[in-house]
């Protein structure tokens, strides 16, 4: 049994963390968002913060896209539900205006770091897939998807439309481009070809 040394870390810091980066983000943009700012709105310290994440990009990914059961895909019964709750859900997340303030820094970043590249895409593509594999394989059995689908593909696809679609429409992605994207996602990877 291994014994920590030093301070128990102390919880109510990362939360403080994430709260300020979610909400510094949205007020001056990624370019100009510092961890300085962050530590003095959060109450805590630099070193606090890069004890934590190991980068503000780091940071700002997990302060934007967050991880909890509420990331969870609800099982609907149907292939044709699962992918429409996850466009829904990932148009959600890519709308609020912290994640379209983060966004083009955290691509930005992501193009020049490789390491920083592979986390990040894991992170996000984790939140999106979580129980997705074991849909597909149940989708399989029914006979509703193709067996060679993954979940890495259903990922790409929803969040690479959703990313696009944001950055190439003044309007909103309503319900109405939801139905359609999710109705064209489920037909290219129906089993029905």
């Amino acid at each position: 049994m291994m014994t920590e040394l030093g301070r128990p870390r102390d919880g109510r810091i990362d939360s403080d963390v994430l709260r300020a980066t979610a909400e510094l983000i949205g007020e001056t943009g990624y370019a100009d968002l510092s961890v300085d700012a962050i530590a003095r709105r959060a109450g805590t310290s630099k070193p606090a913060i890069y004890r934590r994440w190991p980068s503000k990009a780091h940071l700002v990914h997990e302060a934007v896209f967050p991880i909890s059961d509420a990331t969870a895909l609800p099982d609907t019964g149907s292939l044709a539900g699962d992918v429409r709750e996850m466009v829904r859900r990932t148009a959600a997340v890519l709308s609020t205006p912290a994640a379209r303030a983060a966004l083009p820094g955290l691509v930005g970043e992501m193009a020049a770091d490789l390491t920083l590249h592979a986390a990040l895409l894991e992170r996000f593509g984790d939140i999106l897939s979580r129980g997705l594999t074991q849909r597909l394989t149940d989708a399989v059995a029914r006979r509703e998807v193709r067996p060679d689908v993954t979940a890495a593909d259903v990922v790409e696809v929803v969040a690479g439309t959703s990313f696009l679609a944001l950055l190439t429409r003044a309007d909103a992605l309503d319900d109405i481009w939801v139905e359609r994207t999710a109705a064209l996602i489920t037909r290219g990877i129906s089993a029905d070809d």
